[in-house]
């Protein structure tokens, strides 16, 4: 159970020292318990206390590493049910599903998922190599699945294959997916012996407390647990009471980032498993597996996932430069609007299904939308030809014929007079009639 401010008073020397940086013992003790100073900051702790203490100011839900290096992760480390009580914490990862019939083809598609969006890149993060009996096939696609560079999860529960699989992966951190009530020992073996992660699974929510509780007493606490695959009804509701129990009912043994295999809830049901990704994006799959990944279900799934594992309280932004869409050079009309994600990805959406080339100026303005940033005078004529003359627009674009949003109309003739030479142009109000006014505009 997590202590209290005052519980951990109590086990802190009474030395009133600022060694610390707090004038007393109990402040500090306050600021251990709201999670905003690690007790190892103290420095007249003994040893028992800093491990009683620190395990008990763990957040409910443990932190765990997978991978190495550039693909190294982290999950767990949650606090809250949901997004707006505070923030996520560990984003959803997602991988894709390998056997030996299939390498070639699945690695071949994951590789064309890999863009930017907003600053973070949105790509295939695991493979799951699935074990179909066969252990020669098994480890040529374990080689494979390695020499695509992504973290792997070894779903196999034959002890030497298992084994071998290790072998060859062991460098890159990976997954042992493997333990259940019937094999747990050997399996938790393994995994401590190469330092992996080991994946539990159980047919119910008692026999998987029970299996966990289990290993957890052999000594090993690197865990995830695959919620398994008995029915979608079944799985989400052991998402949900998995972390429920976790967070609300501090019960650590069900402190562990939770496994999604979608591929299994529906096989062959491409649509289904991204909306069953969608599902367990929000409820609460740490990661989440499909049989495969193409655009169609990359994009909502990347996009919902930036969306719930952003915090809340920061804005999310575009950097600000010069988008040429449509293939625009320096004859290109320019246009300009805020630097708010939803703001910027409606606009340039529309241009694009425009077709006319167009030069949009996405200056700093605070993550806001327009008529928000307006008011906050954070879109101003000034702050627009500031940009301008900084981002040195006039030596690179020769077209000098400006588009300003339609609700900052307002902005036209103070615009005109800070950019002498240009000629300022007011769209529509609405994105929507942004595709029509490009087409017809004349300049």
């Amino acid at each position: 159970m997590a202590l209290k401010g005052l519980d951990i008073f109590k086990l802190t020397p009474k030395t009133n020292c600022k060694d610390c940086g707090n004038p007393t013992c109990m402040a500090f003790a306050m600021k251990v318990a709201q999670g905003s100073v690690g007790i190892d900051k103290c420095p007249h702790m003994s040893a028992d206390a800093l491990k009683t203490l620190g395990e008990a100011t763990e957040p409910p839900m443990k932190n765990i590493k997978i991978g190495t290096g550039e693909t190294e992760y982290k999950l767990g480390g949650e606090t809250v049910l949901f997004r707006h009580e505070k923030t996520f914490v560990s984003k959803s990862l997602y991988g894709v599903t390998l056997c030996a019939d299939c390498a070639d083809e699945r690695i071949a598609e994951l590789k064309k998922i890999d863009y930017e969006r907003i600053g973070e890149r949105m790509f295939v993060e695991l493979i799951n190599v699935a074990y179909t009996g066969n252990k020669d096939t098994y480890l040529e696609a374990v080689k494979k699945a390695i020499a695509a560079g992504r973290v792997l999860i070894l779903e196999v529960k034959d002890p030497d294959t298992a084994q071998a699989a290790l072998e060859l992966a062991k460098d890159t951190k990976p997954i042992l997916n493997a333990a259940d009530e019937s094999n747990y020992k050997a399996m938790s073996d393994l995994a401590v012996k190469y330092s992996v992660v080991l994946g539990v699974t159980g047919k119910t929510l008692d026999s998987l407390h029970d299996t966990v509780a289990a290993i957890e007493a052999l000594g090993n606490k690197n865990l995830i647990i695959d919620v398994g695959a008995e029915s979608i009804k079944d799985a989400f509701a052991k998402a949900v009471q998995i972390r429920r129990a976790a967070l609300k009912d501090e019960d650590r043994s069900f402190g562990y980032p939770a496994l999604v295999n979608t591929a299994k809830l529906a096989p062959k049901n491409p649509e289904l498993q991204t909306a069953l990704a969608s599902l367990f994006t929000v409820k609460y799959g740490s990661i989440i597996i499909l049989e495969n990944i193409n655009y169609a279900q990359a994009l909502p799934l990347y996009g919902l996932r930036q969306n719930i594992y952003t915090d809340p309280q920061k804005p999310m932004k575009v950097e600000p430069g010069i988008y040429a869409l449509n293939g625009a050079d320096e004859n290109a009309v320019c246009a300009t609007t805020v630097d708010f994600a939803l703001t910027y990805f409606i606009v340039s959406g529309e241009m694009e299904r425009s077709g006319v080339p167009v030069n949009l100026l996405i200056s700093d303005a605070g993550g806001y939308s327009v008529l928000t940033a307006w008011a906050a005078g954070k879109l101003s004529a000034s702050s627009v030809a500031r940009f301008i003359k900084e981002n040195n627009v006039e030596g690179k674009i020769k077209n000098h014929n400006l588009i300003i949003p339609g609700k900052v109309a307002v902005l036209k003739g103070e615009l005109e007079e800070n950019l002498p030479g240009w000629k300022i142009i007011v769209a529509p109000n609405e994105a929507v009639g942004l595709v029509k006014f490009l087409k017809e505009l004349k300049v």
